[in-house]
């Protein structure tokens, strides 16, 4: 398992945001986690790479695991690295194409720029960005689409090597042929690395989780194999969530 969660609970002060969550997390998958406002998905997300950490009040208590290693016994700098995040909304740095990409591997100290511009390239390709801006990699990055901005940042994430990708909703704001590009990236890099994907989309979701989880204030409610997620829920609180019933 690339990730293994045992009786995980989040505090922010008062409020009890996770509960009791135990799940496993399997290498090379896409893991989709849906629910309603409020149930727990983004703070289940940034406990993968201790974000929360930077929240007020923030406590928790249990076990979480990464390849077997004790996250909490990981240097944060270390797991940051081993566990990439892509937000919402596309967040390009002030730079060139080139630099936002090369920026990770040049604050881990890859001096060369010849060994920059290999990284910038595989990077780029791995996000099926390359070829819409390999003639254009001193241009802005606020130049680029919404859509390409979004890839952008899968490819400063991924120039760094990680093990994991973590992305928060990350066609909230992308029209649908943006979405499709996203959507169609994720499903190539499966094959390298593990990706977990919230989503308020349920229809996303189904199209490219391997398994999907629902939460539901604060609670995982339920966890299998997508299709039987969308076809033969356990659970009828997630047969309602899914049928728009609630959320």
């Amino acid at each position: 398992m690339k990730f293994s969660l045992r009786d995980l609970n989040v505090w922010f002060g008062s409020v009890h945001a996770l509960t009791d969550v135990t799940m496993d997390i399997p290498a090379n998958e896409i893991l989709g986690v849906i629910g309603p406002a409020n149930s727990g998905k983004s703070t289940f997300l940034r406990t993968l790479n201790r974000l929360n950490e930077l929240k007020p009040n923030f406590r928790m208590t249990g076990d979480v695991r990464l390849s077997g290693a004790d996250i909490n016994k990981t240097d944060v700098d270390l797991l940051r690295k081993k566990v990439g995040m892509v937000f919402a909304l596309p967040l390009p740095l002030p730079l060139s194409v080139f630099d936002n990409v090369a920026y990770g591997p040049k604050m881990h100290g890859v001096r060369t720029k010849k060994r920059q511009k290999e990284i910038v390239e595989r990077a780029l390709k791995e996000a099926y960005l390359w070829d819409e801006v390999k003639d254009r990699l001193d241009t802005p990055a606020s130049k680029l689409s919404g859509g390409q901005q979004q890839r952008l940042c899968m490819a400063r994430t991924l120039a760094v090597e990680p093990e994991v990708i973590l992305f928060d909703e990350p066609c909230s704001g992308l029209d649908p042929i943006s979405t499709a590009k996203i959507e169609d990236t994720m499903l190539r890099l499966k094959a390298n690395y593990t990706l977990v994907l919230v989503t308020n989309n349920v229809h996303q979701a189904s199209r490219v989780a391997d398994k999907t989880a629902f939460f539901l204030s604060g609670r995982l409610i339920e966890l299998d194999d997508t299709d039987k997620i969308f076809t033969a829920p356990s659970d009828k609180r997630t047969e309602d969530y899914i049928g728009g019933r609630f959320g």
